[in-house]
């Protein structure tokens, strides 16, 4: 499936193997017109993304959208980081970026020891035995989503469901209330055929995204091409392909707000 632009892409400020020129180069050798470079945030303790490296990240997108003719967006993978729904992109930073993602993920500054017990420790416990998550596990990840998707302007929900449990029905619920996406990642299995079925029903709108943390992987859908083979998702709802650009929500709450 071709993407008109790929919004979940990592370098070397993170995670990822390539610059945001390469990121770039890769973007206009395969068609499309927009992508986003969307690092993890800053409070990944691992590899997240440095404040102090913020402006010549910013200024790489710019060089990379002149020498390419591909309109590369600065973006993030923000954490969330408790069940109050705070992540690691905060007001102040949001004049910095075009693209606000958010996601869970390990190895965060989680608030307090329950989100790191829970979102950490619970969460790797029962994806290690390959069993759901308990009900009290599930009705804490699901708040937590829910949480940031109403206090904060997310532009998309990165990889529902992976490495964590939550009623998938509700956070999607959450999400077209409050003009987020749900993203279909073609870098991991995140949802079940059943799973992204309920989450269809809701209503809510998708983009497919590559997560790419090489350039050779800027916009690969085959992951996602495989599962809408099993899953019927109506093209008008996915706003990434056949020429559409997201109505992203952060971009426009920025318009009205900053």
């Amino acid at each position: 499936m071709l993407l008109t632009g790929d919004y979940h892409t990592h370098t070397i400020y993170s995670h990822g193997s390539g610059t945001v020129l390469d990121n770039a180069l890769s973007a206009k050798e395969k068609g499309l017109k927009e992508i986003a470079i969307t690092d993890h945030g800053f409070e990944q303790m691992a590899f997240g993304i440095k404040r102090k490296k913020v402006p010549q990240l910013i200024k790489d997108c710019r060089e990379a959208t002149e020498k390419t003719g591909v309109k590369v967006y600065v973006g993030m993978e923000a954490n969330l980081c408790d069940e109050n729904g705070r992540t690691d992109m905060t007001v102040n930073d949001y004049k910095d970026f075009d693209v606000f993602l958010m996601g869970i993920h390990r190895f965060v500054k989680f608030t307090r020891f329950k989100d790191f017990w829970n979102m950490l420790f619970v969460n790797f416990f029962y994806t290690l035995i390959k069993k759901e998550g308990s009900k009290s596990l599930i009705r804490y990840n699901t708040r937590a989503y829910i949480n940031s998707i109403e206090k904060y302007p997310i532009d998309a929900v990165t990889h529902l469901n992976f490495l964590c449990f939550c009623d998938v029905a509700e956070v999607a619920k959450a999400a077209r209330d409050n003009g987020t996406y749900i993203e279909l990642n073609a870098k991991k299995v995140h949802l079940s055929d059943e799973q992204l079925e309920k989450v269809v029903s809701t209503g809510v709108r998708f983009i497919i995204d590559s997560d790419a943390h090489s350039p050779d992987r800027v916009g690969d859908t085959k992951l996602v091409d495989d599962m809408l083979s099993r899953v019927e998702v109506p093209r008008d709802r996915i706003d990434n392909i056949d020429g559409r650009t997201p109505a992203f929500r952060f971009r426009q709450f920025k318009e009205k707000s900053l």
